[in-house]
């Protein structure tokens, strides 16, 4: 019995380091592994967000460019005639949607679905107004009747989008 007595007085103090010893090393590495975590959140954000903001500049950029009167401006040439207008319009719609499709990825689902509704009510104008001229006549009759169902709307196909891409952009920054 005294020998279990002074195995017990050396090995009772060396469990209880050992113990501690275990659990503070343990409460270390946790905090090491959350702190890189963390590190690697931050990294990851230093990196995203560039490209968040660069893929936000794309679509106020698309969607100024799918703006009925930018494109009027950028795509009707003398000698054409409403048709050909409004096939070029959609043409120019068409590719410049194709070329910032990937930006979608970077922005919120419901932005995205602003663009699309943006893209797709600008088209809808164009064929809607198209639908009121005649095919052959000059192209200056397409684009005038356009301008004027803008005016008669009072609602720029691409302002609500617009606006949602800048309120996001703010967001990103609060």
């Amino acid at each position: 019995m005294p020998e279990i007595l002074e195995i017990l007085k050396y090995l009772l103090p060396s469990l209880v380091v050992f113990i501690t010893t275990w659990y503070l090393v343990r409460k270390y590495f946790e905090s090491e592994r959350s702190r890189q975590k963390q590190q690697q959140i931050l990294n990851n954000q230093n990196m995203i967000t560039p490209l968040r903001l660069q893929a936000y500049e794309r679509i106020i950029i698309f969607l100024e460019r799918i703006a009925p009167e930018s494109l009027i401006m950028r795509v009707n040439k003398s000698g054409y005639t409403c048709q050909h207008l409004q096939t070029e319009m959609l043409d120019t719609i068409r590719s410049e949607f194709e070329h910032n499709l990937s930006q979608q990825i970077y922005v919120s689902h419901a932005a995205w679905e602003m663009v699309k509704a943006a893209r797709a009510t600008t088209i809808q104008l164009i064929n809607n107004t198209a639908g009121k001229v005649q095919k052959e006549s000059p192209s200056i009759n397409l684009s005038k009747a356009i301008l004027e169902s803008l005016v008669e709307s009072e609602k720029e196909p691409c302002a609500d989008a617009l606006r949602m891409i800048k309120k996001e952009i703010g967001q990103l920054f609060e």
